[in-house]
């Protein structure tokens, strides 16, 4: 039923997904930028829900107070509290060895506000658990949800990052000024 609402309000509006998106990949980290505004919630619920997928995500723990909290976690979210942040990894790693299938969806950002570099958390979870990084960006201007093909991280960030920024450097976010750079 949402699928249909969500489906139709994302066409209605003129938004599309290109890109296939790997539905035979159990487990995955999925970073969706440039996170600039609100309305990337609701898009990302759109697609994710258009693609029938079970992707949860990962918010910060202010979020998830009462009342809002339960929409939030009803709709797959994990609060966070980017104040302790050097265990996040482990916890989330130990959520991903709970389930067969699982993936997870990261602003890498950390933020809506201007930032020049990304938080690689993402990065230390894929590697830590030997699975893909799946790159997604919401690109305003053309209303495209563009996802990229999944990549295993080599292990080496500094070898990897200048891939992943070159690909969300060509995604302009509602607010461009906001993207990455």
């Amino acid at each position: 039923m949402f699928r249909l609402i969500y489906k139709f309000l994302f066409e209605k509006a003129g938004w599309k997904i290109t890109g296939r998106f790997p539905y035979e990949i159990q487990k995955y980290v999925m970073i969706v930028a440039p996170h600039t505004s609100n309305w990337d919630f609701l898009v990302g619920l759109a697609a994710r829900s258009i693609l029938k997928i079970n992707t949860r995500y990962l918010g910060k723990k202010e979020l998830f107070r009462f009342p809002f909290g339960i929409v939030f976690r009803y709709l797959g979210g994990y609060p966070v509290d980017r104040s302790r942040s050097a265990n996040m990894v482990e916890e989330v790693a130990g959520i991903f060895n709970r389930y067969e299938e699982f993936s997870i969806c990261i602003a890498p950002e950390g933020t809506r506000s201007k930032t020049n570099k990304l938080k690689t958390g993402f990065y230390h979870i894929a590697t830590r658990l030997n699975i893909p990084i799946l790159m997604v960006g919401f690109d305003y201007p053309s209303r495209e949800v563009r996802i990229h093909e999944p990549f295993y991280p080599s292990g080496t960030l500094e070898a990897d990052l200048p891939m992943i920024l070159d690909f969300f450097r060509t995604i302009k976010g509602k607010y461009p000024e906001k993207g990455i750079t």
